[in-house]
């Protein structure tokens, strides 16, 4: 061990040790039973730890993209339902309009996805698409990894 990881491991035992001989049974359970745990607010909390959250859309907004885990075959078929039947307004993803680019089906997909879930009040059911469509809170076109969810 690196004396940094021995020196963190070391204050980690003593503020454990502390903790123990103040009566804290963190983390141990005497007996065979329950009744022996410390009550919740008897329970001391050594660390407080708050991993940062991905930052979302602070509006709540959501969108709707297809999957990456969708076979192709099932994304086609979903991608021809919804610019059909589905009546999601296609016409921005054929060639030459403003968002055919980049031509891949899974931007297609996700473009049509989103009118159509957008259209049909935002609801998990307007996002399903035989299970090849997902909610996220991110807006995925400021997104660098392009709906690879």
């Amino acid at each position: 061990m690196g004396s940094r990881l021995k020196l963190v491991f070391a204050v980690f035992l003593l503020l454990q040790l502390l903790d123990f001989s103040r009566g804290n049974k963190v983390g141990v359970a005497y007996g065979r039973d329950a009744t022996n745990l410390p009550s919740p607010d008897r329970v001391a909390q050594p660390y407080n730890l708050k991993f940062p959250r991905e930052v979302t859309n602070p509006n709540g907004s959501s969108w709707c993209v297809a999957s990456k885990q969708a076979q192709k075959s099932d994304l086609q078929n979903s991608l021809d339902w919804v610019c059909g039947p589905g009546q999601a307004d296609c016409s921005a993803i054929q060639p030459g309009k403003q968002c055919f680019e980049p031509n891949e089906l899974i931007s297609h997909a996700s473009f049509a996805f989103n009118d159509y879930y957008k259209k049909h009040g935002a609801t998990p059911e307007a996002c399903n698409f035989g299970g090849t469509g997902i909610i996220v809170n991110k807006d995925p076109s400021k997104s660098i990894t392009l709906y690879r969810i």
